[in-house]
């Protein structure tokens, strides 16, 4: 419950950095073409500091082995959801970015920070997991989703800034190779603004955007009980019934930085991907929006049930 009552907290954190950024563009302070390059910031600069220093924690085996578990809990929920998904795209008619948008969370822009707040910095470490898994299909099965395409795109996904960035955790992770002070401190400080910056940019989104149709817009809700509800109590229910949580001393709370990432809003890279193959990148924005704020409401809702099960 203390978990649950902390995750409000941060959620309603974010919220108001959302109302923020969802002022700042009624006033027209910053337009639609500035909140693109505090995007571009996030993803090419905030977005790898967070997760280098992430992976500035001491080396030990049983890190080692919950980055293990992260790992594998991670390839379970999107091999498990994939398939779900695919069910569902079939039964309800979905289209590409409907499919991608109930798919792919908001994982990297929203989890880092709230894992951070909720949990702690040290947990941090296993959320980059899922952020991995993540980036590396979005680039492969969304990327061919979205642009229709019917290869992959594995120079996208070996090339990400975060997966490089990633890579090289890891890398001075198993070697204890540690940054300078000095560097190790800015580089956590440019990281801590991954959260206020992506909630800004999502409320000057919000803020261009005429509410009444994205409540208007009855497939939105659809879409948005699939990402926020079905796929994540189907990964709760794999999860305690896997007993993954026994391989490793921390096994229940790594496990639920992994559920966490799973119950996030739709991803904001959608958005994107339908504004560069030609999708309907105005319907992505209004899922996005939808999920973001009922995911105030049914985050909180998920850990309660992750906790009490």
């Amino acid at each position: 419950m203390e978990v649950s009552l902390l995750l409000i907290r941060q959620i309603a954190e974010l919220f108001f950095m959302l109302l923020m950024g969802f002022i700042i563009a009624k006033i027209r302070f910053l337009s639609e073409a500035d909140s693109k390059v505090v995007s571009k910031l996030v993803l090419y600069l905030v977005m790898p500091c967070s997760i280098l220093n992430a992976f500035q924690e001491s080396f030990s085996k049983e890190k080692l082995r919950g980055l293990a578990l992260a790992f594998a809990a991670a390839l379970v929920a999107h091999l498990l959801l994939m398939a779900v998904n695919a069910a569902c795209q079939r039964l309800l008619h979905m289209d590409g970015v409907e499919v991608c948008s109930a798919y792919y969370s908001n994982a990297a822009n929203l989890i880092i920070p709230v894992v951070g707040y909720v949990l702690g910095g040290e947990w941090v470490l296993y959320s980059c997991a899922y952020i991995t898994v993540q980036t590396a299909f979005i680039w492969t099965h969304g990327k061919r989703i979205m642009s229709g395409e019917k290869g992959f795109g594995w120079k996208k996904v070996f090339t990400n800034i975060n997966l490089l960035v990633t890579a090289a955790g890891i890398v001075m992770f198993l070697g204890q190779l540690r940054m300078p002070a000095l560097l190790r401190e800015t580089v956590a400080s440019v990281g801590q603004m991954v959260g206020p910056l992506s909630m800004i940019v999502t409320g000057i989104l919000v803020g261009y955007m005429p509410l009444k149709e994205v409540f208007a817009t009855r497939r939105v809700y659809l879409v948005s009980a699939l990402r926020l509800l079905l796929y994540p109590l189907l990964f709760l229910a794999v999860l305690k019934c896997s007993g993954m949580a026994a391989l490793t001393p921390d096994g229940d709370t790594i496990l639920l930085v992994s559920f966490l990432a799973t119950t996030a809003p739709s991803a904001a890279a959608i958005v994107q991907m339908a504004q560069v193959y030609g999708g309907d990148s105005a319907y992505a924005s209004k899922i996005n929006v939808m999920t973001t704020l009922l995911c105030i409401l049914t985050m909180p809702l998920m850990v309660m049930l992750y906790q009490a099960w």
